[in-house]
């Protein structure tokens, strides 16, 4: 008896080490539990909890099942834990689509969709077509005389001081060209870009557009084709490039080739929802006012493999930080914490589609807009190496940025602004429509200074893991780091919750 015992326990122990492989690298029992929870939302069998999946739904259930357990109130539509975001996608076939250049003489040339050249797909869009090609350096509307019909190629620079991408395609468009295509920066080294493509598909709010405007086809194109693309020309395609990438002058030219394009376009309609709860304050006045924490449950879900693995699982990105709300909860639940103000969690869908569930959640808010006190974003966090820096978006804006820096201090944290504005990561998260909408809202990123192992190990991240399959549970990470950044992020909303005074936008000069 006492040795079947014994093998029991044996085999318990074994289960557990492979149900949780990384538990002995943990040395924190919360921060265990949070990894653990991180392992639920991003395992294979959530299929990277792509927005309008089944498998999506599929964790929007689990982080409700895990909110009610915690005894955290709904504060979705109609008394519920979700809010119905309808959305409609439009997406190109990888199957079916095919990029070629003919040049006016030689033979025609292929292109990988999806490795080498992509496109944001459109409801409008025709199904093939043939255009002449025209090089205009960084695009500027001084550039752009005699396009109409053809497809402007674009140096895409990502620096301040020259045309976005926005205003390459407005400048196009007014131009009447037929298309735009992006060629990347290979000298935009502090986020380079990155092939293949996850796909091509564009997700917008609301149900299919009944788009009656001309249609505009706007690509990207990997800068190790642009020699292929401008063969032909008497141009040097790498000194373009390097002068493209120092901000120097850049010449307009015509390319003697045209690109056929055929596209096959697949359309949906789906409803995809926000996860929404709330733990009511404990004061009788402050508990009218919400402290916002959020972060986005959707992921990429499946995409063009990388390594022969196709599933995006995105355990950093962001099933680590939903678990963190949901960890929080869990704590407060099982201490009995009571706080001043209530807490409204937020699990946002669609962030990877463009902040779909967190526009969504501001325009058509289930709390008034003017109850929300401050709005704190879990993304964009990576802990990879030891935490003495953290970067925090608009830190400068409200005085969350004077309590994150008060709480920093205590706990050895640097809290800086971003140094790294033209990557602009504060546009690419969901606290920004927060900000847009007058509500004091702050995001933080694992920060480092420029040579040293910590960079080293954040750049790397962005190069081989952001928006990739190998953001799993098997990367590296310092979870001393991680429960550093889970202690002070605790502290803050406490500190938020309690304080006689809600946060606010500071005065500009």
């Amino acid at each position: 008896m006492r040795l079947a015992l014994i093998a029991l326990l044996a085999l318990a122990t074994i289960n557990a080490q492979q149900q949780h492989p990384r538990d002995k690298e943990i040395h924190d029992p919360t921060t265990r539990a949070w990894w653990h929870t991180t392992e639920d939302l991003s395992s294979d069998a959530m299929e990277g909890r792509d927005t309008g999946s089944v498998a999506y739904n599929r964790a929007a259930d689990y982080v409700v099942n895990r909110f009610r357990q915690a005894g955290l109130q709904p504060a979705g539509d109609a008394g519920t834990f979700l809010q119905s975001v309808p959305m409609h996608e439009v997406a190109a076939d990888p199957d079916h689509t095919t990029f070629t250049i003919l040049p006016a003489t030689g033979p025609a040339v292929p292109l990988k969709f999806l490795q080498q050249v992509s496109l944001a797909p459109d409801t409008n869009l025709p199904s093939e077509f043939t255009a002449p090609l025209t090089f205009r350096g960084y695009c500027g509307p001084e550039t752009m005389q005699n396009i109409a019909g053809k497809i402007v190629v674009c140096f895409a620079n990502r620096r301040q001081g020259l045309p976005n991408a926005a205003d390459r395609t407005t400048n196009a468009r007014k131009g009447e060209a037929f298309g735009l295509l992006n060629v990347d920066d290979p000298y935009f080294s502090i986020e380079p870009s990155r092939w293949p493509a996850a796909y091509a598909r564009r997700v917008a709010l609301g149900p299919a557009p009944t788009d009656k405007s001309k249609p505009f086809f706007v690509m990207t194109l990997s800068a190790e084709l642009f020699p292929t693309l401008i063969a032909g020309t008497s141009q040097n395609a790498p000194a373009i490039l390097s002068a493209g990438g120092h901000k120097e002058s850049l010449p307009s030219f015509e390319i003697p080739a045209q690109l056929q394009v055929h596209v096959q376009l697949t359309q949906r309609t789906y409803n995809s929802p926000n996860v929404l709860a709330q733990l009511p304050g404990s004061d009788p006045t402050l508990k009218n006012e919400y402290i916002v924490i959020a972060a986005h449950l959707d992921g990429y879900g499946y995409g063009t493999p990388v390594n022969a693995d196709n599933l995006y699982n995105g355990a950093l990105d962001d099933a680590a930080y939903v678990a963190l709300l949901i960890q929080f909860a869990d704590d407060l639940h099982r201490t009995h914490q009571s706080l001043k103000r209530s807490i409204l969690f937020c699990g946002f869908t669609g962030e990877e589609k463009g902040l779909l569930g967190a526009n969504y959640f501001v325009e058509r808010p289930t709390i008034p807009l003017a109850q929300l006190a401050a709005d704190v974003n879990l993304d964009q966090l990576r802990p990879l190496f030891p935490l003495r820096i953290l970067t925090a978006l608009a830190i400068d804006d409200t005085t969350l940025g004077d309590i994150a820096r008060q709480i920093g201090s205590t706990m050895g944290i640097e809290l800086r602004p971003d140094r790294e504005p033209e990557r602009a990561l504060l546009r690419r998260a969901d606290h920004y429509p927060f900000l847009h909408a007058g509500i004091p809202a702050i995001g933080f990123i694992f920060g480092y200074d420029p040579g040293t192992d910590a960079e080293r190990r954040y750049r790397e991240w962005y190069q081989i893991r952001y928006h990739r399959p190998q953001d799993d549970l098997k990367q590296p990470l310092d979870f001393d780091a991680a429960t550093k950044f889970n202690s002070f992020f605790y502290r803050l909303i406490e500190n938020l919750a309690d304080a006689p005074t809600r946060p606010s936008f500071k005065r500009t000069q």
